[in-house]
């Protein structure tokens, strides 16, 4: 990972720490660096860091961005190609991995931003993989994603900002209840048991 990509997903993680939902902004970051560490260098400096336009970081600015970030220094660099953390399992590599990626995909759909809440929304999740691989088992399975959209009531905006209702779809088959609907079909079916 290059150290810019590094800065992006630092923004990214501390604006999700602090309760924004979203990624800081470099003016954000610049704002809240000059107020919890007393020093200060513009946002076209951390432009230029992020773009890799400035490669590499002076001993100070790392020093002061490891502090802030509470990471080590030493993570503040490009990693060499082909780098991985040898006490890491495989499993949690892939799932950085993914999440960087569903961050980096946020972050180009800045402008759609129920679809950039999903995505950092499995990018947060505990086992990335694992929601990826149910996304997959739904859109496989006919008729289930309108059917959810149907019984969620979640109409899905355009990335134009129009609003489209969920489709009705005639394959559907799959009867989803929950709740009191479901509690009264279980009941009224030991009634006739009876």
């Amino acid at each position: 990972m290059k150290l810019g990509e590094k800065m992006r997903y630092l923004r990214e993680v501390e604006g999700n720490l602090r309760g924004l939902g979203r990624a800081m902004t470099q003016q954000e970051l610049i704002r809240a660096i000059r107020t919890e560490t007393g020093s200060a260098f513009s946002q076209s400096y951390l432009s230029q860091i992020e773009s890799g336009a400035r490669p590499h970081l002076t001993n100070t600015t790392r020093q002061v961005l490891a502090k802030f970030f509470k990471v080590h220094p030493g993570y503040l660099v490009d990693d060499p190609e082909g780098y991985h953390v040898e006490l890491q399992s495989d499993a949690r590599g892939l799932e950085d991995k993914l999440d960087l990626w569903l961050v980096s995909g946020a972050e180009r759909f800045r402008r759609d931003a129920e679809l950039r809440q999903a995505l950092l929304a499995v990018a947060r999740h505990s086992n990335t993989r694992r929601c990826l691989l149910l996304l997959n088992a739904v859109i496989e399975t006919p008729g289930l994603v309108d059917r959810l959209f149907e019984v969620l009531g979640a109409p899905e905006k355009q990335s134009n900002g129009s609003t489209v209702a969920p489709a009705r779809s005639a394959r559907t088959t799959l009867p989803l209840q929950s709740g009191a609907g479901a509690r009264r079909s279980r009941g009224s079916s030991r009634e006739v048991e009876k």
